[in-house]
């Protein structure tokens, strides 16, 4: 445990540092403060800081600069702010203007932006809580059925399967009611489990509509899981800022948020803890040694829907620590009070 003054002088040094870039001396952080703390007595504390890993020389003569651990510190304190009401109605109010999970996904990744001016990342994760709200599908050609998923938390998945043979829209028509009488309000989960014991057991009496159902279950009927949707914005942000990198370099880094997938992954290595708690992640190297550079503060909320949101702000270890927590508990919190949709 940091004692209150040695916390003071840690967090004057990380924010003199985040200003200037360059190794904080203590005449530095003696100029900072009000009370008539020396300069003598500062170096004792950075010097503990020091052998506390908070604290890196570069040189003998040179002054001190802040390690990772100074960061999350510094970003954890920011954490433990509460959140202004006027300021979380605001974004509640924005937010309940998007309709859809997706939409209000999309525009909280603009949102962490316009905060932030750094990189906002958002992914909307089905999971198995979902419940179904109703299916439609639809014929097509070439013996193809557009299959529409809508969940009772206003998410929509729409996918073509192939049938063996054509289907009549009054055969899928008949498929639809089938589901939709028997398994709204169902989770998914139940449902897929249900329906595949039922369709199992009913072999023996297997008849036409039955076995176009099978084909479109085989297909991924009901299977709301698979696609997360991501949703990235500002990364025209990166262009301007001193990473140290080649070209070749600064190209890999846009290639790697271009990927969904590696995005994703990103989410999952380093916002791997419990739900509603900010994550404070310094240095991004293991993720993608282009990144070595870049750090990541985000946050995953469950919302009322039971749609799992993993939301990031993505910028260089200089960041503004204070106000881009700020921004991610605000939108948190916003996005876990909205009301469940109908």
């Amino acid at each position: 445990m940091l004692s209150p003054r040695t916390i003071e002088v840690l967090h004057a040094l990380v924010q003199s540092y985040i200003e200037t870039g360059e190794p904080v001396a203590s005449r530095s952080i003696a100029r900072r403060r009000k009370d008539n703390l020396s300069p003598a007595t500062i170096r004792n504390v950075m010097a503990d800081l020091a052998d506390l890993g908070y604290l890196d020389q570069p040189h003998t003569s040179a002054g001190r600069v802040p390690t990772a651990k100074a960061f999350e510190h510094f970003a954890r304190t920011a954490a433990a702010r509460t959140v202004p009401g006027g300021e979380l109605d605001r974004l509640r109010e924005e937010l309940v203007q998007h309709s859809g999970p997706e939409e209000r996904a999309e525009h909280t990744s603009h949102l962490l932006t316009e905060l932030t001016r750094q990189v906002g990342i958002v992914a909307a994760i089905p999971n198995s809580g979902q419940s179904l709200e109703q299916i439609e599908l639809m014929r097509l050609p070439d013996s193809r059925v557009l299959m529409v998923v809508v969940t009772r938390d206003g998410m929509i998945r729409n996918q073509v399967a192939q049938l063996l043979e054509p289907a009549t829209q009054d055969e899928l028509a008949s498929i639809r009611n089938y589901v939709n009488q028997n398994f709204a309000g169902w989770s998914m989960k139940a449902i897929r489990e249900e329906l595949g014991l039922r369709l199992k057991e009913e072999r023996s009496t297997y008849d036409d509509l039955l076995r176009k159902l099978t084909q479109l279950y085989d297909q991924g009927l009901l299977n709301t899981g698979m696609a997360p949707h991501v949703f990235l914005d500002g990364t025209s942000y990166l262009v301007g800022l001193d990473l140290h990198l080649t070209k070749e370099k600064m190209r890999d880094v846009f290639r790697a948020l271009e990927e969904k997938q590696r995005l994703i992954e990103l989410l999952d290595q380093f916002l791997g803890g419990r739900s509603g708690e900010v994550q404070v992640q310094v240095g991004l190297g293991d993720a993608h040694p282009s990144m070595r550079g870049l750090s990541l503060i985000g946050i995953t909320v469950m919302t009322p829907g039971g749609l799992e949101t993993r939301m990031a702000v993505l910028g260089p270890i200089r960041m503004n620590y204070p106000r881009v927590v700020a921004a991610v508990l605000h939108l948190g919190q916003a996005l876990k009070s909205l009301p469940r949709q109908s």
